[in-house]
Order: C-alpha cells, then structure tokens, then sequence
C-alpha cells in the first residue's frame, strides 16, 4: 500500500508543514495529477482543499506537469522543474516522472487552495516550518 511524505503550504503565512500518510488517505491521493484539487481531510485539515504543486520519487527525480501518466520519461529540456540551464540554450536530456501520482511517489507538495474555518496551525497544533 502506498504512503506519502505530503509538504502542505500556506500560501497566506507562508509556512509549511509536513504530514505522514498511508492508507486510506494516501489512496485520495492516488492517479491525481498536478494541478488538481484534493480534499484535506487526507492530512488532517478538514474542510480545506488542497491543489497538488509537485512532488518527486524515492530517488529524487521530479514530477512534471507536462508529462503525463506516472512513469518515468527521459525529456529534453530548457528549463523549469528538474534542470536550472547555465546559459542561454543550453539543453539537457533528463530523467522525471509524469504528473499522476503512483506508488513510486516519495513526497508530494501542496498548496492550500480554499481555507476553512478553523486555523491550520490549530488543526495541526503546532508552528511551521519556517523557523529553521
């Protein structure tokens, strides 16, 4: 069964928080694409919606939201997730995996996308992340 490292933002404070999950609610998460909204009861934040921004696989590799499906795919690129160029036109032929989120997924990033009506802070009972 699949379980997640889940990196929740808060794009009004600009803190994150991080969540274990497995189970039942990893499977909210499963064949979603980046892009899409999920309900945010799967890490604890009831009556929130989530949209999923990004993620990446146990050895690193990034999602891209344009490459579809969950394998992984060699992809020339530019720029943008997975390769920063050193100068202009410069490309790369790199390794990332596809927007679905599968089994193969590590972390998964997300951003809160509709607020409820209790705090995130409360409902995670603690700060975030952004003291380090």
């Amino acid at each position: 069964m699949a379980s997640f490292q889940v990196v929740v933002a808060d794009p009004e404070t600009g803190a994150t928080y991080q969540r274990d999950v497995d189970g039942q609610d990893a499977n909210r998460f499963m064949g979603r694409s980046l892009g899409e909204d999920v309900d945010g009861a799967a890490v604890g934040l009831d009556g929130y919606t989530l949209e999923l921004t990004g993620g990446s696989d146990d050895a690193g590799r990034p999602m891209r939201a344009d490459v579809d499906g969950p394998n992984l795919r060699e992809v020339l690129l530019t720029g943008g997730v997975g390769y920063e160029p050193s100068r202009d036109g410069e490309r790369k032929r790199v390794t990332v995996r596809g927007a679905e989120v599968s089994e193969a997924v590590a972390q998964i990033n997300a951003k809160i996308a509709e607020h409820g009506s209790e705090d995130v802070e409360d409902l995670f009972g603690e700060g975030g992340d952004d003291e380090e």
